[in-house]
């Protein structure tokens, strides 16, 4: 079995106080300055990701401008392909004139 022993607390002196007032700034100030710090550790890894995001937009506006080449390039080829395709109909059609003609 544990007793616990109650020890009377010491009453709170306007020295102790005093005391208690510039431990607990001392504490606040410490933490302060440990999370300004990390601020600026954060500060410096935004700075460092807008970076690479600047990056990275500059990529995703030359994929755009590629994929507009391509697309354009896509139509000129599909215009061609149409074009020969009605040829190729218009001879075939010329050619069946042609052979039901002379039968």
């Amino acid at each position: 079995m544990i007793v616990a022993v109650m020890m009377p607390r010491q009453p709170w002196t306007d020295e102790r106080l005093d005391h208690f007032e510039k431990r607990v700034e001392e504490r606040f100030d410490n933490f302060e300055a440990k999370v300004d710090e990390r601020f600026q550790r954060v500060d410096e890894r935004f700075k460092e990701v807008d970076k690479q995001f600047a990056q990275v937009n500059k990529r995703l506006a030359r994929i755009e401008t590629d994929i507009s080449e391509t697309h354009r390039a896509l139509l000129g080829v599909q215009r061609v392909m149409l074009q020969g395709f009605v040829s190729i109909c218009t001879v075939m059609a010329a050619g069946f004139v042609a052979i039901a003609g002379g039968l």
